[in-house]
């Protein structure tokens, strides 16, 4: 019969197994979480190696008071009320053009740790100096998850041996006091060696069946070779083009469309050669001739550079580019609705579109990853101009719902003041939100996005 003490050190090891893989699990997905908030919340003005419309965010904890996060998350809370009494940031602000960082009031300690770690994920796995200054890539591995790794299998291995000593000591402790006990059963037909196998194989095979199927159709990285060599760094960072033009529909539409021919031509009628801009490299490391494609776009066109009074609009020919942000067909997506009504900028769901050279799929494009930005995304409710007035005759019901049921309480003869109070206060809190996010108008119903 096999001792108590033994058991609880054999469950002991298959609680260390099984923390090493859900270890590995936990830590990725906070540097997961990090990139999505990272992406959606501060990659409109801030890149990691280098200062854009706000300072470069590597290294950040070495500078001010930042180490404590708890001071960082006061800041970005509410950055007017900090800069008030804070010199290092109205130096920022002075530094800046004066522009202020937007508030972000839903951040909690926990979003803020999430992101730190992605950021310092990203620095890590670049292998960059403290001086920021090249285009941040994508993470090539999680320093995290590789420690949480180590550590766990270390004490796994610890426990093995104790495991071992403890049973040695048991053989020698029975021999002395002339117990003789059976000869140990051989591990390979030991069931409780055999349980804990088997476990372990569901365990890890069903994690990496499942997640293996939940990434089926998924195109994360995706980066096809364009027939035009296109680089959006060019156009819409360094000339800072702005996006409508070309994509001049994603304000009004369901499809953000691609420009014809004639739009590039607006410009490159002008455009002939490619010579004060920096120089331009394939995801491979192969330079490119800026001229050379350009004049592939002129043969779309039907362009003679040569000889231009005399094109002909009419008879250019579609570049067949390739799409590379698809969605299933039983999904519904607006651009319109996201980017006018919502406010969502470009960056939120494509990346750092402004450092790209070759464009590629950055965010996973997930029902989980939508459904959590539904989740964080507050509603304009501003009804001037600017905000977005869809909701207001819901809000206009509200209110008036709220007046007519403090109204009736108040007029109830029949309450004692303490009960009158105790309704008034219950009523207060039913409607009492610091801000209503997408989730709270619907935005968690499944025909909201499929047909």
């Amino acid at each position: 019969m096999i001792s108590c003490k033994t058991t609880g050190q054999r469950l002991t090891l298959i609680f260390l197994s099984l923390f090493t893989f859900c270890s590995i699990h936990i830590s990725a997905q906070d540097v997961a979480a990090g990139k999505t908030l990272f992406v959606g919340k501060c990659a409109s003005c801030h890149n990691i190696f280098k200062a854009t419309t706000g300072p470069a965010l590597m290294n950040l904890e070495e500078r001010h008071k930042w180490a404590d996060h708890k001071e960082l998350l006061k800041w970005i809370n509410n950055p007017a009320g900090y800069m008030a009494n804070d010199p290092y940031t109205q130096g920022l602000k002075a530094q800046y053009g004066g522009q202020m960082m937007t508030a972000f009031s839903d951040i909690t300690l926990k979003n803020v740790d999430d992101i730190v770690a992605y950021i310092n994920d990203q620095v890590a796995s670049q292998g960059k100096s403290k001086d920021p200054g090249t285009v941040n890539n994508e993470p090539k591995g999680n320093s995290n998850a590789v420690i949480f790794g180590v550590i766990s299998l270390i004490l796994g291995i610890i426990a093995l041996i104790l495991m071992q000593v403890n049973s040695n000591l048991k053989k020698m402790s029975d021999d002395a006091e002339g117990i003789s006990r059976p000869e140990p059963v051989a591990f390979y037909k030991n069931k409780i060696y055999i349980a804990m196998a088997a476990i372990l194989f569901f365990v890890v095979g069903g994690y990496l069946v499942a997640k293996g199927a939940i990434g089926l159709g998924r195109q994360t990285n995706y980066q096809p070779e364009q027939p035009i060599y296109y680089s959006h760094k060019v156009h819409a960072g360094i000339n800072q083009i702005n996006c409508q033009y070309c994509h001049s529909s994603v304000m009004e539409s369901k499809h953000a469309t691609i420009p014809s021919v004639n739009v590039c031509m607006n410009c490159h009628k002008a455009i002939k050669t490619y010579e004060k801009g920096p120089k331009l490299y394939t995801e491979s490391g192969e330079e490119v001739n800026g001229t050379a494609e350009i004049a592939k776009l002129y043969k779309y066109a039907g362009f003679d550079p040569n000889n231009a009074t005399v094109w002909d609009p009419t008879k250019a020919k579609p570049i067949e580019w390739i799409k590379i942000h698809n969605l299933p067909d039983h999904v519904y997506f607006n651009h319109s609705q996201h980017v006018k009504a919502g406010k969502v900028q470009c960056q939120s769901c494509h990346g750092e579109i402004t450092a790209m050279d070759e464009v590629k799929q950055v965010s996973e494009l997930s029902m989980g990853w939508c459904v959590n930005c539904h989740r964080q995304t507050k509603v304009d409710f501003n009804y001037d101009s600017t905000g977005n007035k869809f909701y207001s005759i819901y809000e206009k019901f509200h209110n008036d719902l709220k007046t007519s049921e403090l109204n009736a309480v108040k007029a109830d003869k029949t309450l004692t003041s303490k009960d009158r109070k105790f309704k008034i206060d219950s009523i207060m809190r039913t409607v009492r939100m610091d801000s209503v996010r997408v989730q709270d108008i619907g935005g968690l119903e499944c025909q909201k996005c499929h047909y």
